[in-house]
């Protein structure tokens, strides 16, 4: 079963949801790529932003599902293809995932990524986009799932974690770039004691 469909039936019943959260084998479609959008904008110029130093951002010490969620949104909406390569952001986003490979969904964390093949294009041109994340709460359907069977998440400890925010690219000759409004869901495991981690983006978003 495709990823998507099991997220559907995740928004829908408590049983479909936490199946799709501890099942071991998921396969992914290939969702559209989220800057795509933005390239046929991309004009380039003579004049070159300055690359600052390559800074991977790491994940917050937290046991906050919406508060890491927040700063995983950002992480996943920013990027910088002056000063890193896409290996090196791969690298540095890794770092944000549970080891837990039962729960981890690598797949949809990297389709949030320009691909290798549009991130070399869009260097030459010095793309880059800063995020901010806003508001941030559990949807509705995590929520009254967690009524109906409490108990149900001390298995994996997964929380549905919507997030809304803002994006900004820019790119040479375009310092002020554009901005746009960007939501997101996201599976973040957070076990007692122990900080939060990303494991997985799911393919459509929760209210």
């Amino acid at each position: 079963m495709l990823i998507g469909g099991a997220v559907l039936m995740v928004l829908t019943a408590l049983a479909a949801f936490f199946a799709f959260l501890t099942r071991d084998h998921r396969t992914s479609g290939s969702p559209p790529d989220p800057v795509t959008s933005a390239e046929p904008s991309i004009a380039p110029a003579p004049d070159r932003l300055e690359a600052p130093e390559a800074e991977l951002p790491e994940p917050p010490e937290t046991d906050d599902p919406i508060e890491f969620a927040k700063a995983a949104a950002e992480a996943l909406w920013a990027y910088d293809t002056r000063a890193v390569t896409h290996e090196q952001h791969m690298s540095g986003l890794r770092a944000w995932m549970t080891g837990e490979k039962k729960y981890t969904d690598a797949t949809s964390v990297a389709a949030q990524v320009p691909s290798p093949v549009l991130w070399a294009q869009l260097a030459d041109n010095g793309q880059f986009a800063t995020a901010k994340a806003g508001e941030a709460h559990f949807p509705m359907a995590f929520v009254e799932a967690l009524r109906e069977d409490p108990a149900a998440i001390t298995e994996a400890y997964l929380y549905a974690v919507t997030v809304t925010g803002k994006q900004s690219i820019a790119w040479n000759g375009s310092s002020a770039g554009g901005a746009e409004a960007r939501s997101i869901t996201l599976a973040v495991q957070c076990r007692p004691e122990t900080a939060c981690a990303l494991a997985a983006v799911m393919p459509v978003v929760a209210p």
